[in-house]
């Protein structure tokens, strides 16, 4: 396995600070297009971390970053731009993209950053050349119009067994340029407790990242233009 460059830190986005983890490939090479993954509300960029995902995805030439949300993990003390269940202005992604410099984009969110992911993915002009929504909540709160004006390819991951995978897999699938992945009960591991079940699922998520974001052609392009 390539070696990979562990850090944090913290950025300003909108007057507050964010607590941040990334993984960049180790030895000079140019990293591809970079992976920010979001959370939901049990849990932070330490998920990732502890989880080998940040590794894995570096491993695979990516800059990967963990960021931790507003009142979340070590951003407590930062403020949500909205109230959890709502959609947050999609300006606050981009500016959390300004802050940590970075390009074209693959965004993966689960539950509950769905309120932060979703008006930024249909918001004029986005930057994302691929978007893995995990069960994300507010794919309700998003009209046919603005699903069907999204160009960016979209792998839709969610649990045979999750309700809230399946509810937003209904909405998700508005979006003309997307694939489902569905993982199975066995592969998700057998629990009542909903916390542990959004693990497992992301644990899984770990495992089949670096596969998913081969699905995204736009990326090959982007290397090969690198190359050039």
């Amino acid at each position: 396995m390539a070696d990979v460059r562990l850090s944090e830190g913290t950025i300003s986005v909108q007057g507050q600070k964010l607590f941040f983890r990334e993984a960049r490939p180790a030895g000079g090479q140019a990293p591809r297009p970079a992976v920010l993954l979001l959370h939901g509300i049990r849990f932070s960029s330490e998920t990732w971390l502890k989880l080998g995902t940040l590794e894995r995805v570096a491993q695979a030439g990516y800059r990967a970053v963990g960021i931790d949300l507003p009142g979340l993990g070590h951003s407590k003390e930062a403020s949500a731009p909205t109230a959890i269940g709502e959609l947050a202005p999609s300006s606050f992604l981009q500016s959390v993209l300004e802050a940590l410099e970075l390009g074209s984009t693959v965004l993966v969110s689960p539950s509950l950053s769905g309120m932060y992911s979703l008006p930024f993915l249909t918001a004029p002009g986005s930057q994302l050349c691929g978007y893995v929504p995990v069960a994300p909540i507010c794919t309700d709160k998003v009209s046919p119009a603005d699903y069907g004006r999204v160009k960016t390819p979209t792998l839709i991951v969610y649990g045979d067994q999750d309700p809230m995978g399946e509810s937003s897999l209904q909405h998700l699938k508005q979006l003309p340029n997307h694939q489902p992945a569905c993982l199975t009960a066995s592969v998700q591991l057998s629990t009542c407790l909903s916390a542990q079940r959004e693990l497992a699922l992301s644990g899984q998520v770990s495992v089949c990242l670096s596969v998913c974001l081969s699905l995204f052609p736009e990326l090959q392009v982007h290397e090969k233009n690198q190359e050039k």
